[in-house]
């Protein structure tokens, strides 16, 4: 078996749904003649056709609209946004109205479509490129928010959320698209959402993170272990709904816990998470829960991009910091 990068798994996933699925259609700018900017629908439009693989104007009101009454009407669209920092015309339709379709309805309508973007920075492009926003997705009820960190995660989340009744905000973190191949069977096989995965087992501090950062996290536990300090990871995966027993059962083993994105700071899903063990958990703490994030800013430009994204170098001091505290 091929090993494929992130961006591979993504496209093998959506061929496998569209075959044995043909209500999935996927829809967005450029997606269906040059594939999509990043490639993710290369070749879709050639195995289904025009009427599967739809090329749509730059509105991105619009995709959000046609998506959601195609959902209503009992197709499975995946609209693809071309970078999350471009889905904001799109609020209005997924917030008013995706988001709200089953409570509406009392359940009598869903609304099972998925919103595909690249997201984070990392790449050397402009702002509206590398933006982080789950925390703004996941502040609203009836979505799920769901980032996947590999390979193998991305072609099992996407089936997941495409097989889904009510709508999955999908965010791929860019900078990884290519950065790792990993063997993925093609077989159908959907990972749970609203699940956490270990990662790596270890007992004496549970790092958080998902996406992207998930790599940073992955290598500072791999230098931590050189220095005896035995990381437990957690990819928390699923932003919303939130896994948080999963990450409580890691910290009361542990008794530390770091949590790493590279979103901003200030109302970010880590201080979500710190809370939530701060209320459910707190008598298993040896020390505050720490935070490894990028800053109350706008992503710099390309040249400044690594002083903002977190290293293994701030996670590992953070990590320190939990460890010394008394």
């Amino acid at each position: 078996m091929a090993e494929i990068t992130l961006i591979e798994a993504i496209t093998q996933a959506l061929a496998y749904e569209m075959r044995v699925d043909e209500n999935v259609v996927v829809l967005g700018e450029d997606i269906g003649t040059n594939g999509g900017v990043f490639r993710a629908t290369l070749g879709l439009l050639q195995q289904f056709g025009p009427e599967r693989v739809m090329d749509t104007p730059l509105a991105e009101s619009m995709i959000a609209g046609a998506a959601i009454g195609m959902a209503s009407q009992g197709l499975k669209p995946v609209a693809e946004f071309q970078f999350v920092g471009f889905i904001y015309p799109a609020l209005d339709q997924l917030f008013s109205h995706a988001a709200r379709m089953r409570n509406r309805t009392r359940g009598r309508l869903t609304c099972p479509m998925v919103a595909r973007a690249p997201y984070g920075g990392g790449i050397h492009a402009p702002e509206h490129h590398s933006e982080s926003p789950e925390a703004l997705f996941s502040h609203i009820p009836g979505f799920k928010v769901v980032i996947p960190s590999s390979p193998a995660r991305a072609y099992g989340l996407l089936l997941a959320a495409i097989r889904d009744p009510d709508p999955v905000i999908y965010l791929e973190p860019s900078r990884i698209y290519r950065l790792v191949k990993q063997e993925v069977p093609d077989d159908g096989h959907a990972l749970p959402l609203g699940k956490c995965f270990v990662s790596r087992e270890g007992h004496d501090v549970t790092l958080v993170s998902w996406g992207a950062s998930l790599h940073e996290t992955n290598k500072a536990a791999n230098m931590l272990a050189k220095e005896n300090i035995h990381a437990e990871v957690i990819d928390v995966a699923t932003i919303s709904p939130l896994d948080i027993d999963t990450i409580l059962a890691s910290v009361a083993k542990t008794g530390r816990c770091v949590v790493v994105h590279e979103a901003a700071r200030n109302v970010g899903v880590g201080a979500e998470i710190a809370a939530q063990i701060m209320e459910k958990g707190i008598l298993t703490l040896l020390a505050p829960v720490q935070r490894v994030t990028g800053y109350d800013i706008t992503m710099p430009y390309p040249k400044m991009e690594h002083l903002y994204l977190p290293t293994e170098e701030r996670i590992i001091d953070a990590v320190y910091t939990a460890l010394e505290y008394k």
